[in-house]
């Protein structure tokens, strides 16, 4: 079962002359994030990754996978926990020794009962509290704290997706008497027992940390602060790297941007590239006619060529892989042959076009004329809009972005105000039951924004997440993948992203990981200079 989610990680540089080096202390790291921030502060509530890049660094996690693997699958340890448990009761208990000692940045004690009531908040969210990832647990029954060192996970039945699941980096530990005083405090203010302290912000535009010198992880942080740069456009992001103003952003660059800063920078600069648990989705809302008739979702879907489209801008962005909703590599994930019976994956364009314009006559929406919600960040969201654009052209459709920041992006979706909406699947640790979760109606998983109803589509996955057989799980998750990509048409995945990491030489003891999720709290990075 190890080698079910094993991805690839490409790393070149000076990686290996890097990690035998002692790390130096001090200094401050500039970096970037490829966003204009994120609608609140809160990682329980939020899922876009200019939030986290920004947070992160505050905060603790029980466990987290190890930052010397980021890709593994398998491989957790523990942050707040003294060991990591072996399972009892027939894989139903999970017990943690909590470490002692541990202050929050106001000075006052983190114990056991910290996290278990942020758990608690993640996993059964109080009235008026949004959790993101509660659809990740519903295996989880009960999570209490009997002592000060002791927190313990009870599951209603055992599962192959819990331990990758509560190795969330999202999984902020609060304080349990600031969660007491007001539940939506952390939306606004930042307050951890991670590795470095808030020391201010300009909203929309920077984050700015200072070390921790409480922090229990001995020797760590390096660095004595940084400096978050909200940067959306990737012109920027390569004139700041290659002005030394910033060491680099930790998301991803194109292709192109690597190969222009590498001609430029020469031996200045290292690159890290992996494979992606990440790819865009695009989402009709099915509240918004035509598109709650399913003939119309199809006839869009069946428009796209995702193999040609996957050659051309690979080139060009940061996308690179034909996939369906399972990471590709997992033994989970659908095979060519299998995803070209799926509307969105034809071989033969022709033919399928031909069948999507017959279906728009038939439902009446010949001609269409509609709007596209999406992200005003240009690698990949607005080139694959683009491309998309260009593809429902083939068939009649008429499709305009309304382009706008992140916040608003996410409001728009959240509160049903589009017709269609490029949006994005991105995961951390690759656990492809729980990952795709997120394909679940909206009334079971609330940051889907399909707003579709499938009482099918739904017992498939409760089968599925119980099923602890790897091969029957697989079958399940076939029949989920077809009713979400075929007989439900609910959202068409469109190119899975590769990661591209340029960064400044001096920069060290970073790896990446197949998620722009993990490795974020920065502890283990240091500058040579």
């Amino acid at each position: 079962m190890r080698a079910w989610f094993l991805a690839t990680a490409l790393v070149t540089g000076l990686l290996t002359n890097a990690q035998a080096q002692t790390p130096k202390q001090g200094g401050t790291l500039d970096y970037m994030i490829a966003a204009d921030g994120g609608p609140s502060l809160d990682g329980h509530k939020e899922t876009t990754y200019a939030v986290l890049h920004a947070t992160a660094p505050f905060y603790s996690n029980l466990i987290r996978v190890n930052p010397e693997n980021p890709s593994s699958t398998t491989d957790f340890i523990c942050d707040l926990c003294t060991e990591m448990p072996t399972p009892t009761n027939g894989g139903l208990t999970y017990t943690f020794k909590i470490r002692k000692g541990v202050k929050f940045h106001d000075g006052s004690p983190l114990t056991a009962h910290d996290i278990a009531v942020s758990w608690n908040r993640i996993v059964f969210p109080p009235a008026g509290v949004s959790s993101a990832r509660e659809a990740s647990y519903p295996m989880v029954d009960s999570i209490e704290a009997p002592d000060d060192t002791t927190v313990v996970f009870k599951l209603k039945f055992p599962t192959l997706s819990f331990m990758p699941a509560l190795a969330d980096p999202w999984s902020y530990i609060y304080s349990a008497k600031v969660l007491e005083k007001d539940q939506h405090f952390y939306e606004r203010n930042i307050m951890g027992s991670g590795p470095f302290k808030f020391a201010g912000q300009e909203i929309g535009q920077a984050m700015h940390g200072v070390r921790n010198p409480d922090y229990y992880h001995s020797g760590q942080p390096h660095l004595d602060g940084f400096n978050a740069i909200f940067a959306p456009k990737q012109q920027t992001r390569v004139d700041a790297m290659r002005a030394d103003r910033a060491a680099l952003e930790f998301r991803g660059m194109s292709p192109t941007a690597r190969d222009q800063l590498v001609k430029e920078l020469g031996d200045q600069v290292t690159v890290q590239e992996s494979d992606w648990n990440c790819g865009n989705v695009f989402t009709p809302n099915h509240k918004r006619k035509p598109f709650d008739d399913v003939r119309v979702r199809r006839a869009l879907f069946m428009a796209v060529d995702q193999w040609k489209g996957a050659e051309a801008l690979r080139k060009i962005a940061i996308v690179r892989t034909v996939g369906g909703i399972v990471y590709p590599g997992s033994p989970f994930a659908a095979t060519k042959d299998e995803l070209s019976t799926f509307p969105g994956y034809a071989t033969d364009m022709e033919k399928s076009r031909a069948e999507a314009r017959r279906l728009l006559k038939e439902a009446g929406a010949e001609g269409l004329t509609v709007e596209m919600l999406n992200r005003n960040v240009d690698q990949p969201y607005i080139i694959v809009g683009t491309w998309l654009v260009d593809e429902f052209r083939k068939i009649g459709v008429t499709v305009t972005q309304n382009i706008v920041p992140t916040g608003p992006w996410l409001d728009k979706m959240r509160t049903g105000d589009f017709a269609l909406a490029m949006e994005a699947n991105c995961q951390m640790v690759v656990n492809p039951i729980a990952d795709s979760g997120r394909y679940l109606p909206h009334d079971i998983y609330k940051e889907n924004f399909a707003y579709h109803d499938d009482p099918v589509q739904v017992d498939i996955y409760n089968k599925m997440v119980r099923e602890t057989d790897p091969a029957k799980a697989r079958v399940l998750m076939r029949a989920y993948e077809k009713q979400i990509l075929d007989i439900g048409a609910h959202q068409l995945p469109t190119l899975w992203f590769y990661r591209v990491v340029p960064m400044r030489s001096y920069v060290k003891g970073w790896k990446i990981g197949n998620s722009h999720y993990l490795n974020q709290n920065l502890a283990n990075i240091w500058l040579d200079r």
